[in-house]
Order: structure tokens, then C-alpha cells, then sequence
């Protein structure tokens, strides 16, 4: 068993916008270098560099999980500028464990893509994880996961119970666990949606749901940063299912979470109430916001 490490440079794409590309290339292999001793202390080893990123194995889960948490607290605590000034970096993570095969010098593997598909739907500062690796954690970093709900990862036919790394105390102060009410179907239930005064219900019997901007979806959202047909909600194997299919993302803030589950081309469970925001974070100016409550 090999435990697997993707880190992503957020926004990367700005960065080299605003500093050229001889400048933001320049501040990235250094960021990356870094960041490469600092997995190798913890007994990681770096497969390769991938331009913004990061992929390291581990022998040991723990080690690994130990490692991001190290590298979110170090730019939390004496945050980088790129340029010296802009935005500090932010990093997101994704750690999945299982068999992998090496091929002259590089990895492939089950383990390799969750891994990346895990990084990719962490937020900014997140560090995401599986099932997988929560069973095999000593109970002091066990007791540092919270349950994200079962996902359906990119690419997989099976459902992920995916965690979050409750590395920030103070800023995860308000996180609630959410694996219980998700992991229990609901027999009988409905869905109400909302946005720019129109309000739509769906039940269990009720047909698929599209978010977009084509006035032929369900709920028409007219804003440049959603795509024609957006996303979708359906009911599904006792859930109702909200996939990305656009072209930014979808960002889902469950209750009174601060922090986000996003979605790129994946899908999530919508329990309780909270807030969907397309194509961008719901800070973003005048972000394209749809409300949600699912009722037993």
C-alpha cells in the first residue's frame, strides 16, 4: 500500500497573469522546492513536479497527512506574496492510499487518480482525503476528519466517503459533521431551490433538475460565469445529487459551513439547507447564488 499526495497551487493562473510568465515561473519552482523538503522531512518522496503542483508518495498514511497539515500551517502562519504583493499562496490537497505501480520513476495507480480528484475538489487551504486512509490513522489524526458525505469522484463508479483535515481549529470552529444524515437515505423527501425570485421543488419522483444559463434550463440564471446547462440535481439511490458540468465549477456551502465543497465535473449529496454558488465563490461580486433545503 502506497499513500498518495497531489498539491495544487490556487489561482496559479492569475499569478502568472499579473507577474509574466519569466517571474511567476521563477516564484513557482522556488514555491515547489520548497515545498519539496518539507515533504521529504516527513519522510515523503516527490515523484515529480507539475508546473503548479506537487506528487509525493508515502509509506505511511499518517506521515502524509502530517505533511500537508505542516505545509497549510507554514503558509498560514508566515504567508508568501508572490511578487510581494497579491493575494498570499494557497495550496489544496488531496490524499488517497492503495496499490500503485511504478514504471521508470513515475506512479499509476487507483490510488494515484483519487488522489488527484480529491485535490481538485479541495477549496483553497483544504486537504481532502478518503475512507481509505481515515481506517488506517492512529485516533489522534482520526479525530481530525470530518466527514464531507459520500461523493462520486470523476472518473469512478463508486461512491468516495470523502473527509476534510480539520488542520485550522479556529477557522473549523463551525464545521459540523455531516457523514451521519448523509450516509442515511431518506425514504420520502423534497428539494426546493431558489434564485432571482423563482422557486422550484422536486420530490422523489420528480424529474431531473437543470441550473444554467440557457433559458431552457429548469432555473435560468443569466450571468457570464455560468455555463449553458451548469449543473444538475436529481434523485438518485436515495439522495438528491447535485453534478458540475460547467466550465468554472460549483461551489456548495452546507449550513452555516464557512468552507465550501467544490465541484469541477464531480457531484456531491445536498442534505439540510445551505447555499449553491456557479461559477465562482459566493464572495465573488454579485456571485450567482441558488439556495437549497431538503425536506424529510
Amino acid at each position: 500500500m502506497t499513500t498518495v499526495v497531489f498539491a495544487d497551487l490556487v489561482g496559479s493562473t492569475g499569478i502568472f497573469e499579473r507577474l509574466g510568465d519569466e517571474t511567476a515561473g521563477r516564484f513557482v519552482t522556488q514555491l515547489t522546492g520548497a515545498l519539496s523538503k518539507t515533504f521529504e522531512q516527513h519522510s515523503g518522496r516527490v515523484v515529480k513536479l507539475l508546473g503548479d503542483g506537487l506528487f509525493v508518495v508515502f509509506v505511511n498514511e499518517g506521515d502524509a497527512i502530517e505533511a500537508c497539515v505542516s505545509i497549510q500551517k507554514r503558509l498560514q502562519e508566515k504567508p508568501i506574496h508572490p511578487g510581494g504583493t497579491g493575494n498570499a499562496v494557497q495550496m489544496q490537497m488531496g490524499v488517497e492510499t492503495g496499490e500503485v505501480v511504478e514504471i521508470d520513476g513515475d506512479c499509476y495507480g487507483d490510488a494515484v487518480n483519487s488522489a488527484a480528484r480529491l485535490a481538485d475538489l479541495a477549496g483553497a487551504d483544504q486537504i481532502l482525503t478518503s475512507q481509505r486512509v481515515r481506517d488506517l490513522l492512529p485516533p489522534l489524526q482520526k479525530a481530525q476528519l470530518r466527514s464531507l458525505g459520500p461523493m462520486y469522484l470523476r472518473g469512478k463508479q463508486e461512491v468516495t466517503e470523502v473527509f476534510r483535515v480539520e488542520w485550522d481549529i479556529d477557522r473549523d470552529a463551525d464545521a459540523t459533521v455531516m457523514g451521519v444524515s448523509m450516509l442515511k437515505p431518506a425514504k420520502d423527501a423534497s428539494l426546493e431551490i431558489s434564485a432571482l425570485g423563482q422557486t422550484l421543488r422536486l420530490d422523489t419522483r420528480g424529474d431531473k433538475l437543470t441550473l444554467g444559463r440557457a433559458t431552457t434550463a429548469s432555473l435560468s440564471v443569466n450571468d457570464s460565469r455560468v455555463s449553458r446547462v451548469h449543473a444538475t440535481i436529481e434523485w438518485r439511490g436515495g439522495h438528491f445529487v447535485l453534478g458540475d458540468g460547467s466550465s468554472f465549477g460549483t461551489w456548495v456551502y452546507f449550513g452555516n459551513q464557512t468552507e465550501p465543497v467544490v465541484l469541477r465535473r464531480t457531484e456531491c449529496y445536498l442534505v439540510g439547507q445551505g447555499q449553491i454558488s456557479l461559477g465562482c465563490e459566493r464572495e465573488a461580486e454579485e456571485a450567482p447564488m441558488v439556495t437549497f433545503c431538503v425536506k424529510a
